[in-house]
């Protein structure tokens, strides 16, 4: 029966405990007792107060800390662990009060003050892993923080933790200069060059990354230089990057490929999908294809089954809105193809907000305004308003069948953009898929989300194992 005094949120979680605390008990009960009292009352807490924190649970050595906002949870964190160094000069290392820290995103449930779930289990699991006077965060944090960072970031990789249900990557926050682990950025990716497609208009593409070669499907709304702000779409160029070379390009008629006078239909982009396949010159390939891209990068998989050694569909359909049997969907469809060719060039952001609900539900307004911007610079009116079109009359169910390559599909439960029912579809009609569901509303997930970083473990997961397999 559901607890009507409980509720639950996202929140960041700090854990903390003294290292060694029942061997400074049994050496000195009393002068241990009081010191950490002072530790508390001088430093601890009034760094909790300043980072506009709230003691959620105290047991012992250990505090458990909640934070409504991620980057002064680990700000916090930093200070806390830079005073008690100071406060630790000069005392012997078997004798002095010193702090380990884990720090989580996730969701918490609120008992009478208290945080209790799977959010606030894995930070205390996290501190475990931090060494004496060290910071220890989740994958999750890691993303989320990006190039807000106040340090360096070291990765543990994948750690077994008890209680835990799936392997989790850590990270030791290091505070202040020094070499450690750099998140990928514009700044690492290759200059963009310029390639023809079959019908003679200009591609642009890059690459970014290292290792095994994922060519990602051009889709709709992408720019290659601006994504690298997309405070959703970066955190999977950054994350996927450091274990594969991604090989990227904007569909025609948007991005920084041509706009004017081209055509703009399904079969086009996959011929534009093998220019760009075929111009990197690799035997064989992964193909990731997200949104409306899932469809381009499954048809391409099905006609060329000797180039394609792996297939990930994230948040894709087979068919589009108005082949789902529902009038309500074609409906819509008609209507938002209609509202972009009246209103996307417009200062006034109504329509393009509405694609930014529908693709980042928990936005902040910040991120939600810079995708709105975002979505503007991407192409013109008529060319989003075809590339509707277009996506929203696919139907390749057909085809995938005839996918005879690993495949696996991920979808958030609540996308509302491609509803679940498709992702299902797809894994149910491709012969070799395995489907993981995320706990997410959104189309595309910030890096803060909870599921993001096992969304990237799945890939690396699957990746691997199929690479592996076909060693053998």
């Amino acid at each position: 029966m559901t607890d009507p005094s409980a509720t639950r949120r996202l929140a960041t979680i700090v854990a903390a405990d003294v290292v060694g605390y029942s061997r400074l008990v049994g050496q000195d009960e009393a002068g241990t007792v009081a010191e950490l009292r002072r530790c508390r009352d001088e430093v601890v807490d009034p760094a909790i107060t300043a980072h506009d924190g709230r003691i959620a649970n105290t047991a012992g050595d250990s505090v458990l800390i909640e934070f409504t906002s991620l980057l002064d949870g680990v700000t916090c964190a930093v200070a806390i662990q830079a005073a008690m160094a100071t406060r630790n000069a000069g005392v012997p290392e078997d004798r002095g009060i010193r702090f380990r820290i884990g720090i989580n995103i996730g969701d918490v449930i609120e008992r009478a003050g208290d945080i209790l779930g799977d959010g606030v289990n894995l930070a205390a699991r996290l501190e475990g892993l931090a060494p004496a006077g060290g910071i220890c965060v989740s994958e999750s944090v890691r993303n989320a923080l990006g190039p807000n960072a106040p340090g360096k970031l070291f990765d543990l990789g994948p750690q077994t933790l008890k209680n835990i249900e799936r392997p989790v990557r850590a990270y030791l926050l290091e505070a202040g200069e020094g070499p450690g682990v750099e998140r990928l950025g514009a700044g690492d990716q290759a200059r963009v060059g310029y390639c023809m497609a079959v019908d003679d208009i200009s591609l642009a593409h890059t690459t970014v990354g290292s290792g095994y070669p994922l060519v990602i499907a051009g889709a709709w709304m992408t720019h290659l230089e601006r994504e690298w702000d997309d405070p959703a779409w970066c955190n999977y160029l950054a994350g996927l990057g450091e274990n594969f070379r991604l090989i990227r390009y904007d569909q025609r008629g948007n991005g920084m490929s041509d706009w004017d006078r081209v055509e703009i239909g399904f079969e086009r982009m996959v011929d534009d999908y093998a220019t760009i396949i075929d111009l990197y010159g690799h035997e064989k390939v992964a193909l990731w294809g997200n949104s409306q891209g899932a469809a381009v990068a499954a048809a391409y998989a099905a006609r060329n089954p000797d180039r394609v050694s792996h297939l990930i569909l994230y948040g894709g359909y087979a068919r589009g809105r108005r082949q789902r049997r529902d009038p309500e969907a074609e409906a819509e469809s008609v209507a938002l193809v209609t509202l972009i060719r009246q209103a996307w060039g417009r200062d006034n952001p109504a329509i393009r907000q509405t694609m930014t609900s529908m693709f980042m539900p928990d936005a902040t307004a910040e991120e939600a305004a810079w995708f709105n911007n975002f979505q503007r610079a991407c192409g013109p009116a008529e060319n989003i308003a075809r590339f509707r079109e277009v996506f929203d009359s696919i139907d390749i169910t057909a085809e995938l069948d005839r996918i005879v390559c690993p495949t696996l599909v991920i979808h958030c439960a609540g996308d509302a953009v491609a509803p679940l029912a498709e992702g299902r579809l797809l894994a149910a009609r491709i012969a070799n898929a395995r489907l993981v569901v995320l706990d997410s509303d959104s189309h595309m997930m910030t890096g803060r989300d909870p599921e993001f970083a096992r969304c990237l473990d799945a890939v690396r997961d699957f990746m691997a194992e199929v690479i592996e397999a076909g060693s053998d």
